[in-house]
């Protein structure tokens, strides 16, 4: 294993996407980067587009035996040096009304996108606490403004702000920061917008007749809006991993950051919501954005 002078960082959910480059991305910068990913066909194929040094891990964030594996792998190779930080960017998103959306669903999305996040900061943190590390939480702006019909994405999303703050507070005294990436835009490539787009319309097709007559309108109109704006707005992936990189060798990081491609649109709209009435922005602002039936 390369001993880095960066130190070494665990990622969750480097399969695709914004894992999958940040992994990369932080692999080039220096750092001994351990990937993790749940299957050996994704192990193989990010250890083939990384250098030699990063080392993929089997790691299932809902699976207590692998983040267990994992832990005693990770601990093994860095040793006394600890771990530099951890990256919590493994996520579910379900799209659809909250009444529609099945028990099930549900339950995924919380055991991913919150109990799986805390099952891993738990796990990794005698390593933190050793290189007075951070932990970095990959959340989302629908975690401070919730976004109808990404109710459970919301949801989950507002809870791990919380225990963002909750845990920077409680690990003060031990050195290790705790912070969150909140991206204002949809991180997607073309593959992946056309690939969203499929998935909508069938979550769409999918609800009952019933739903269809109550939510059916209005989820149209707000897919067919997802799917424009991720296409025209959508942010490249690298704007949120130089923020990461910016994070993690801040000497003071921020408590969140906000990569976007328009920040005056994000401060705008930030702006909206400190000054104007909590009912008023919401009623009449954010809720008409939307061009509801």
């Amino acid at each position: 294993m390369n001993q880095s002078n960066k130190g070494s960082i665990v990622i969750t959910g480097t399969s695709t996407g914004l894992g999958r480059a940040t992994a990369l991305f932080l692999d080039k910068k220096g750092y001994q980067v351990f990937a993790g990913v749940r299957t050996e066909k994704d192990a193989e194929s990010i250890k083939q587009a990384a250098s030699g040094d990063l080392i993929p891990i089997i790691l299932d964030i809902t699976n207590p035996e692998q983040i267990k594996s994992a832990l005693e792998f990770v601990s093994l190779a860095v040793g006394e040096q600890g771990l530099f930080a951890l990256i919590n960017n493994a996520v579910v998103a379900t799209n659809g009304a909250i009444e529609c959306t099945t028990i099930e669903d549900i339950r995924l999305n919380f055991e991913v996108n919150v109990i799986g996040q805390i099952a891993v900061t738990q796990a990794f943190l005698p390593m933190l606490r050793k290189a007075k590390g951070r932990i970095i939480n990959i959340s989302g702006v629908c975690g401070r403004v919730a976004v109808p019909y990404f109710g459970i994405l919301s949801a989950t999303k507002a809870a791990l702000e919380s225990l963002t703050d909750c845990l920077r507070m409680e690990l003060k005294s031990s050195g290790v920061d705790v912070l969150s990436i909140l991206p204002a835009d949809a991180l997607i490539t073309p593959e992946q917008a056309d690939k969203q787009e499929l998935n909508y319309q069938k979550t769409l097709a999918n609800i009952s007749p019933e739903h269809q007559a109550l939510y059916g309108k209005n989820h149209k109109i707000h897919i067919d809006n997802v799917i424009k704006h991720n296409r025209e707005v959508g942010s490249p992936l690298e704007i949120v991993t130089e923020v990461i990189l910016e994070a993690l060798e801040a000497k003071k990081p921020k408590r969140q950051y906000f990569p976007t491609k328009y920040p005056w649109s994000l401060r705008l709209f930030a702006i909206y919501k400190r000054l104007l009435p909590y009912q008023y922005f919401h009623d009449q602002v954010y809720f008409k954005s939307f061009n509801y039936d």
